[in-house]
């Protein structure tokens, strides 16, 4: 999952956890919402992380 991905979930997640206030049966639109919000913050910082090393990498001289 990417940057762009994970900014979708959080969107996605916060819409449904915030702003709907409709029901379907047997499905709890708050709680799928909340973990859409989780799940797109995890998916986030590991982005985050990995492009940090990516970049740290890509910024050594190159060896002799």
């Amino acid at each position: 999952m990417q940057i762009g991905g994970s900014l979708f979930l959080l969107a996605v997640g916060a819409i449904l956890a915030f702003a709907v206030r409709d029901s379907i049966e047997a499905v709890d639109l708050t709680m799928v919402g909340y973990i859409l919000l989780v799940v797109g913050a995890i998916g986030l910082a590991i982005s985050l992380i990995v492009n940090g090393q990516r970049r740290g990498r890509d910024e050594l001289p190159p060896p002799r």
